[in-house]
């Protein structure tokens, strides 16, 4: 990790307290559809991000590993996507955080997150270890 990594996880993670999206009561009235505050930073997020992308590939940049940028309008819909999808979003109600949220509220002394980093990193090795073999299942049959 080098500084400008570190500076923006840290930039990113002051945000975060700020907008309150580490709050759990805030996370489970979004679910509850209470509270929309979290969805809109969400819907801004993704706008944001969906801008930079298209931009960064119009100017001919390249990923981390140097293969050149390209976003990719039809991405096929997978079982395996719609399923870690819903994982994900169990997940995320349960504990009132996702991965990200889950760091920065470990920043902010709230330790709850730190179950769910461990959940996080437990699910990767869970994939790791079994990922292949539940791919196999959830592939398409062919007649």
């Amino acid at each position: 990790m080098n500084v400008r990594h570190f500076l923006f996880g840290t930039a990113f993670g002051f945000i975060l307290v700020r907008a309150g999206a580490t709050d759990p009561r805030m996370i489970v009235d979004m679910f509850l559809l209470r509270d929309l505050h979290i969805m809109g930073l969400i819907a801004v997020a993704i706008a944001v991000a969906a801008l930079g992308l298209q931009f960064a590939a119009a100017l001919g940049l390249r990923t981390a590993d140097g293969t050149l940028l390209r976003v990719d309008r039809t991405a096929p819909v997978r079982p395996g996507l719609v399923v870690g999808s819903a994982l994900f979003g169990l997940g995320w109600a349960l504990t009132g955080a996702c991965p990200g949220t889950a760091l920065a509220q470990i920043g902010e002394g709230r330790w709850m997150g730190l179950f769910t980093v461990l959940g996080c990193v437990g699910g990767a090795a869970l994939h790791r270890r079994y990922g292949d073999r539940i791919r196999t299942r959830l592939a398409p049959r062919r007649a």
